[in-house]
């Protein structure tokens, strides 16, 4: 039986109604994306038509997902907001705080022992709230979502850009901040810009080399990295039927490298397979009595151009493998023209690493494909000529590409078996050689590649690619290798080829697993203490943010004028800093440390205002706080894109930054510093951003008139006495606005939750 059954029952006894009604009020046929967003309206009773990308809409999310990393935040805000149990169904999953380095036998245990204190502290918070608890080594959250959690037509929402995995199963799944996920278990509503919708069009069958993966390496291409923000894509035709369901969750894991809401797919045969496969049987009998409901409309995939604000098409029968990067995911390449662009750029051609893992490509069906030609490799005497890794996304996984030989295929080829877990994905990987910081470059089937992303060298080459393409390139030991047409040379001398990878779907003996890793809460946990220690390293309890003083801002300094690309990544990194995700004063220390300085092309140089002189950015920051002196932080395009870690925005709330203004945002960032009382801005005039200067102290004005759609005023005091002004614009509605003046939307939660126990 799956977990929740009776809350997915009750979501689906409502779910042709309230479609129906949807319907009738917008007037025609729906998209599948649509549907979903109707029937999880907040307010049912709800009839208004809504705007996309226009309309701020509350929405009842069915449950909520976090990883170790951002549960911790999410989990020490939650703590205050005065429940005494979550009000829908949620998960923990500890799969980032584990480093690759030896393999899983020897990194599991170190990693259990290293983040003792923060694993037990998220099984104790867990087990009082009535959260599921997944053990270390259990898997990659969004691979563990989607065999036991995702289920059609569902919303979810979970502290991680990857949660838009789960629309592989059909789901609305969409990755938020810990504020978020707090208000939604404390039993609030979840508010969402209505989103746009791109759809995407699939004809034909994949064959050969291609694979699922290369229809988001395509799509990446086409949109960018910022093409989908504020928008749902869908995919639809007779090619996205023909794909497995893990399949689409590889395609829906990297929309959120396009900057999309999130991604999913109807409802269809290869869903009801895979849940049958994962023991989901009352999941797919449940579905199947509304299937109807949990696809587009005909009308609307009969011509959707009327139905889509975009539309693509893709021929998957043409379609060929790629490589998109280096050092940006939407940088796409295909394989055929990779040896004339690698050239044409100067990019290194020796393969060093191949890794095959992360939430996005580490199903059975990715290990099985990948498997077979690592087989052709030992059988033809090839051997590799890079070094090789493997990340399994489940201990189901685990366990079963154990038993049916994968892994021993694997490590024939001298293959290290890293733990189900994250690993290299998100910067845990101790890499020897990385500190050297030599140009090379490394091939993974990973979702991103930012510069320094997964080892901290700034001079690794990193290509995303499919995990078939991985085994093929590790084993060539050259980025500019075609296996659709090139030979390599074999111990005997021989010229030889790589045969088409094959695989499967599904396992033919099904699923096994001895433990799954899983640890149900206490039915009770009104006695349960969570202890924090208030000399911990690693965990902090948390003070509110001051509210606003119900003032314009005047005086602030700039800390940093951000240039180029400055993702979630450079604001608040991950790899060894993930240890402190429970200790917002100890991770502060790494604010800004990774954006790239307009005035003087470095990192984590700043100049400081108060003294003259040029030194790391949160110490500096720590010196104007100190002051008591606010500032501001400038950026370019898409600020804040990347992973959803809400530490983006806390960190500059800590450490007294006030604003952020930027040519654009990321989504989830955004929403971020609003929800921690922060100031999000925009330029009106984006070449307004050249007019910022090093030494430049700065007002904003119009706040005690802070309205939606109502620009604010920008201020420049010079250091040559001249001053400037402009406006800047927000995207604040009203409730917003009240985050901001409450200093936190936290700080609103709490302040209800108390005035509701004192009233009782």
């Amino acid at each position: 039986m799956a977990f929740d059954i009776e809350m997915i029952k009750k979501v689906y006894a409502t779910f042709g109604e309230r479609v129906d009604a949807a319907r009738e009020l917008v007037g025609r046929p729906l998209t599948l994306s649509e549907k979903i967003l109707y029937a999880h309206l907040w307010d049912e009773k709800s009839n208004k038509a809504f705007t996309r990308g226009v309309d701020y809409v509350d929405f009842a999310p069915d449950r909520v997902a976090m990883q170790d990393a951002t549960a911790q935040m999410a989990l020490l805000q939650f703590m205050q907001a005065g429940r005494p149990k979550v009000a829908v169904p949620s998960s923990v999953h500890c799969d980032h705080l584990i480093t690759a380095k030896l393999g899983a036998e020897i990194d599991l245990p170190h990693a259990k022992t290293e983040s003792a204190e923060v694993f037990d502290f998220l099984s104790s918070v867990s087990n009082k709230y009535g959260i599921g608890f997944w053990k270390p080594g259990a898997g990659i959250i969004h691979q563990v979502i989607l065999e036991n959690y995702a289920f059609p037509g569902g919303m979810m929402i979970g502290t991680d850009s990857h949660t838009v995995n789960a629309g592989g199963l059909g789901m609305l799944a969409i990755g938020v901040g810990g504020a978020d996920a707090c208000d939604v278990m404390a039993g609030l509503p979840w508010e969402l810009k209505f989103p746009k919708l791109i759809g995407v069009k699939l004809t034909g069958k994949l064959n050969g080399w291609t694979s699922a993966k290369d229809v988001i390496l395509k799509v990446a291409g086409i949109l960018t990295v910022k093409g989908g923000t504020g928008a749902i894509v869908e995919y639809f035709g007779d090619g996205a039927t023909n794909l497995s369901c893990t399949g689409k969750g590889t395609i829906c894991n990297m929309g959120a490298e396009i900057g999309a809401t999130t991604s999913t797919f109807g409802y269809d045969d290869s869903m009801e397979r895979y849940l049958r496969a994962t023991n989901r049987a009352d999941v797919a009998d449940a579905a199947n009595a509304v299937k109807a409901h949990l696809t587009g409309d005909a009308e609307v995939y009969a011509e959707p151009e009327k139905y889509f604000d975009q539309l693509i098409e893709i021929n998957l029968d043409e379609l060929e493998p790629y490589l998109n990067g280096p050092f940006t995911p939407d940088l796409a390449t295909p394989i055929s023209q990779m040896k004339e662009v690698a050239a044409a750029n100067g990019w290194p051609t020796k393969v060093e690493w191949g890794l095959i893992g992360s939430c996005t490509n580490s199903s059975y069906e990715d290990l099985s494909r990948a498997a077979s030609v690592a087989k052709q490799a030992i059988d033809k005497g090839l051997g590799k000529k890079a070094e090789f890794g493997i990340n399994p996304g489940s201990e189901q996984v685990r366990f079963t590409a154990d038993r049916d030989g994968l892994l021993d295929t694997f490590t024939n080829l001298d293959a290290t078996i890293f733990t189900n877990a994250c690993g290299p994905c998100i910067g845990m990987w101790d890499r020897t050689g990385a500190e050297k910081q030599e140009k090379n470059t490394i091939v993974h089937s990973f979702n991103r590649n930012f510069a320094k992303r997964a080892d901290g060298n700034p001079n690794t080459y990193a290509f995303v690619t499919s995990p078939e393409i991985v085994a093929a390139l590790a084993i060539a030991g050259d980025l500019s290798f075609n296996p659709l047409t090139d030979t390599l040379t074999n111990d005997k001398g021989e010229q030889v080829k790589l045969d088409e990878p094959t695989g499967w779907e599904l396992p033919e003996k099904g699923y096994a697993v001895d433990d799954a890793g899983y640890q149900a809460p206490a039915e009770d946990g009104s006695n349960i203490e969570v202890k924090v220690s208030p000399t911990s390293h690693r965990l902090q309890l948390l003070d509110p943010f001051a509210a606003w003083e119900g003032t314009d801002l005047k005086g602030l300094k700039l800390l940093i004028k951000a240039k180029g690309k400055c993702t979630t990544d450079h604001i608040s990194m991950a790899g060894p800093w993930l240890k402190f995700r429970g200790h917002l004063d100890n991770i502060s220390n790494n604010l800004l440390i990774g954006a790239v300085n307009f005035f003087n092309d470095k990192t984590d140089t700043v100049k400081n205002q108060l003294t003259g002189e040029y030194g790391p950015v949160p110490a500096t920051q720590r010196t104007y706080k100190a002051d008591g002196i606010g500032s501001i932080v400038v950026g370019d395009e898409n600020y804040g894109e990347g992973s959803s870690r809400e530490h983006a925005a806390m960190e500059p709330r800590h450490l007294g930054v006030r604003a952020v203004l930027v040519k654009s945002f990321a989504r989830i960032h955004e929403t971020n510093l609003k929800k921690q009382g922060m100031l999000g801005l925009t330029f009106a005039n984006k070449e307004d951003y050249n007019k910022i200067q090093e030494d430049d102290t700065i007002d904003i004005l119009g706040l005690t008139e802070f309205a939606p759609n109502k620009p604010l005023t920008l201020v420049l005091h010079h250091a040559d006495g001249t001053t400037e002004q402009f406006d800047v614009n927000h995207s604040y509605n009203e409730q917003q606005i009240e985050w901001f003046k409450a200093g936190g939307a936290l700080n609103i939660i709490r302040r209800e939750a108390a005035a509701k126990a004192a009233k009782n």
